[in-house]
């Protein structure tokens, strides 16, 4: 490998100072051409998707797919930063809210929203900052016709809200809690079963902030004089130095830890649960449920009961809440009666997706 590396260097071009020449870049190349080998940048993608997608002189299929392809972009989560960097969310949120775009165009474009603020604070902040909420929630109001175009905008605010203490709260100031109830009887059944998810979701409680490692045992400077009873002890002052801090980026754990109250969503959900009717709405979901579809000709979801039931069961048994006693008499009677349809009641319990015992703890509480 030496002697390879001595015959490079001997062999290398040299200026008329015997130094070796540094390669210059070539100036003849296309720019069109590095792009069809090496593929454009994504903040180019997606800028050109973004034009296109607002371009009411294309072809309507032709804007729905820039918006899939951008929507695909920004799955990756530095380019779903990178809509606040290229100043993109106002002109993505005005698709929303013209009246020009269509429901598909919609569509599509809540379904950027929900991709790019999941699992993302930074990018929640940034969309949040354009106080969304009334936009968003006007797409579940009894004039939207579409299944399709309702059950996005319950995706967008599930990726909003969750871990999200602001914006619980600016989903609150619009009213939120109201429209989100009305959803849980919504004609399409996939639309209650985001909602009951998305309630869910928001009734868990924030985990609590880990501990720090314990400091190790302080040295001990001992005070051995036969005068001294003094029990105090002297720390060593290398253990009195706390490690310097590391810096807080805004998609981290660490940023979370750095202000908890500001992804704890159970409060404010709790809250709502009572004073707006919630609860009983997800009480009324499985033991009196509202027939689905267009013309309310299906009865019974198996996979929107299993939702509703873990909503429940984190409510009363995780955070500890209490149901009335006509909340407890309608779910006493309805577990017990899909208890005694199924075989064993292991096999009730896994079709509400729940364990034995936690179906047993669900049992007490409604004693």
């Amino acid at each position: 490998m030496e002697n390879l590396l001595r015959w490079g260097i001997e062999h290398s071009t040299r200026d008329e100072n015997g130094q070796p020449v540094t390669p210059q870049p070539r100036q003849d190349l296309d720019p069109g051409v590095i792009d069809a080998i090496l593929g454009k940048p994504d903040s180019v993608l997606m800028q050109e998707a973004l034009a296109a997608a607002v371009d009411e002189r294309k072809d309507e299929d032709e804007r729905i797919q820039s918006l899939d392809n951008f929507e695909m972009l920004i799955e990756q989560i530095d380019n779903a930063n990178n809509i606040e960097k290229m100043k993109m969310w106002e002109t993505l949120h005005g698709l929303l809210t013209s009246p020009s775009s269509t429901d598909s165009i919609k569509m599509q474009t809540l379904w950027i929203a929900g991709t790019a603020v999941q699992n993302n604070p930074s990018a929640q902040a940034s969309y949040l900052a354009l106080s969304p909420m009334p936009a968003l929630l006007s797409f579940l109001g009894p004039s939207i016709k579409s299944g399709k175009l309702r059950s996005k905008a319950i995706y967008a605010l599930s990726g909003l809200l969750k871990h999200n203490a602001p914006a619980v709260k600016q989903f609150e100031e619009a009213g939120g809690w109201k429209i989100l109830k009305a959803a849980l009887e919504d004609p399409d059944i996939t639309v209650r079963r985001k909602t009951a998810f998305l309630l869910n979701s928001l009734i868990v409680p924030a985990q609590p902030v880990p501990q720090a490692r314990p400091t190790p045992p302080p040295s001990l400077s001992a005070s051995t004089g036969p005068s001294s009873t003094s029990t105090s002890v002297t720390l060593h002052p290398s253990a009195q130095t706390s490690a310097p801090s590391e810096p807080v980026h805004p998609n981290s754990h660490a940023a979370m830890l750095a202000n908890p109250s500001s992804f704890s969503t159970s409060p404010a959900t709790l809250k709502a649960l009572e004073e707006h009717g919630l609860l009983q709405a997800l009480v009324s979901a499985v033991t009196s449920p509202t027939p689905h579809g267009v013309d309310g000709e299906h009865e019974g979801d198996a996979d929107f009961d299993e939702k509703v039931m873990r909503s429940l069961h984190t409510y009363t048994t995780t955070c500890d809440g209490k149901f009335s006693d006509d909340q407890k008499r309608a779910l006493h009677a309805y577990i017990e009666g899909e208890i005694a349809k199924a075989d064993t009641e292991q096999e009730a319990a896994e079709r509400w997706g729940l364990t034995t015992d936690e179906l047993r703890s669900m049992r007490r509480a409604v004693e």
